[in-house]
């Protein structure tokens, strides 16, 4: 419609903006709202099409950036109170690249405190609600911008997916969440969770467009040692809908104890889907993965132990008034700065490090999520893809796991493998239960995003959950 001058960008933007007013008092995706900025830019693009220029994939597009990506001169604060205030003096590489295409930045979007959380309900400001159900979290901890997508107070999201964090509450919120293979999008300007395991991704309304965003932000960057020199394929031509001939594994580990039958009967049935549109599925036997919840929960937070090191009440964010010396200025900083579920991650992650048990658990985890990917690499020798649910159970209430730190943690134990062994992995919506949205786990073989989105846009050609809206 861009494109045919049916509508301006501004309008877009306008009607975007119109729709957060209307509706953001009640879910609460955001943290930060940049209405003069988006406007101010959707001028600038209409003005530019207007010229005839050639235009980027998004131009004129809303989008929210989860909030702990960079955004230069924007409040960045990881819904943190220790980054409360923080501005950073430069943009993250996807920023500048989807700037580069043209997105309307409407705002950066809520998350659980520096990505650590399932929920949104360990934002450091206010719990995010699910559009489907306000009584229900949207998973996390991109949840911000799940739940934008979902109820349209943006065309597109960015997150980051360290252990599920995109992939998880797409299901929640009945959207599309992409997590790319480790090394396939530049985490430059991604603040640091466990640097091992994060990476940023699309959040979007169906699959072809998870395949525009992630063809925009895709690539080898020098400033991003870990991300990989190999060239981006043309991702919108992998959208065919055509399995005839893939081969589909389904790990039962999986389908195990904890997952609700409906998700389990909503996933089979996709599979048989795409079985009678000419793949081949078979069931298989995964037997590490049974390991990888416990490995998941010493590497992450070892990793995160480091790297919110940094954040020491000197040299940007939060620090304290009521201190007398530099280190009960640094103390009392970060303990009034950080929440509950950052300080137990640190604390964990530090005694794993620690002298004397750095081999007993550290390294052990190491060993583990070597054989994660060893197993993953037997499965894809066969296989095309491996199929499975996104999430054991649909969206849970508020609260209702606020005291049951196992049972939140479980909500990931389907995503949590995929980062340990750096594949991509797509979630997309294969059914409902109560009204609340069922997502399906296409995963692939490292960098062949093609085929996870060949799959994915298969299913979603041949179905019509992602036409779904909530009505809010």
């Amino acid at each position: 419609m861009l494109e045919r001058r049916e509508i301006s960008s501004r309008e877009l933007t306008e009607s975007v903006l119109e729709r957060i007013s209307s509706v953001e008092n009640r879910v609460k995706s955001y943290v930060t709202i940049t209405a003069d900025e988006a406007l101010e830019s959707a001028r600038i693009i209409d003005e530019r099409r207007a010229r005839g220029e050639t235009l980027g994939l998004l131009a004129g597009i809303p989008t929210a950036i989860k909030d702990n990506i960079c955004t230069k001169g924007l409040l960045t604060t990881c819904s943190s109170k220790i980054l409360y205030n923080f501005r950073p003096p430069y943009d993250a590489t996807v920023v500048k690249l989807l700037a580069d295409a043209g997105v309307v930045i409407v705002g950066k979007t809520n998350l659980d405190e520096f990505a650590m959380g399932s929920s949104t309900e360990n934002s450091g400001f206010f719990t995010t609600r699910n559009p489907w159900d306000l009584d229900r979290v949207p998973g996390g901890s991109s949840g911000g911008s799940a739940a934008a997508v979902a109820a349209d107070e943006a065309i597109v999201a960015v997150g980051s997916d360290t252990g599920g964090s995109i992939r998880q509450p797409a299901s929640f919120c009945g959207v599309v969440g992409l997590k790319p293979t480790y090394g396939r999008v530049s985490r430059y300007g991604l603040i640091a969770f466990a640097s091992s395991l994060d990476q940023i991704g699309p959040l979007t309304k169906d699959v072809t467009d998870a395949a525009i965003v992630l063809q925009v932000i895709s690539g080898k960057d020098p400033l991003d040692s870990t991300s990989v020199d190999l060239p981006v394929p043309d991702f919108l031509q992998a959208l065919r809908n055509d399995v005839r001939g893939l081969k589909i594994g389904v790990p039962k580990e999986f389908f195990a104890q904890g997952v609700q039958p409906e998700v389990c009967n909503a996933v089979w049935e996709g599979i048989e889907l795409l079985g009678s549109l000419g793949a081949e599925y078979r069931e298989i036997s995964m037997p590490i993965m049974e390991y990888t919840l416990p490995t998941y929960y010493i590497l992450a937070p070892a990793e995160a132990s480091s790297n919110l090191a940094r954040y020491d009440g000197v040299r940007y964010g939060h620090r304290t008034q009521h201190a007398a010396d530099v280190l009960a200025t640094l103390n009392k900083s970060r303990d009034e700065g950080f929440g509950s579920e950052v300080k137990q991650r640190i604390m964990i992650g530090t005694y794993a490090l620690s002298a004397g048990y750095y081999d007993a658990y550290y390294r052990k985890a190491q060993q583990v999520r070597t054989l994660v990917r060893k197993a993953y690499d037997e499965a894809f020798s066969e296989f095309d893809v491996l199929i499975c649910p996104t999430s054991p159970t649909t969206a849970f209430r508020v609260g209702e796991r606020a005291n049951d730190p196992l049972a939140m943690k479980l909500s990931d134990v389907c995503t949590i493998p995929v980062n340990l062994a750096g594949i991509p992995a797509i979630s997309v919506t294969c059914g409902f239960h109560e009204a609340m949205p069922i997502g399906l786990q296409i995963m692939g073989k490292p960098f062949d995003e093609e085929t996870v989105l060949r799959v994915a846009y298969t299913f979603e050609q041949n179905t019509g959950y992602h036409k779904e809206r909530p009505r809010l």
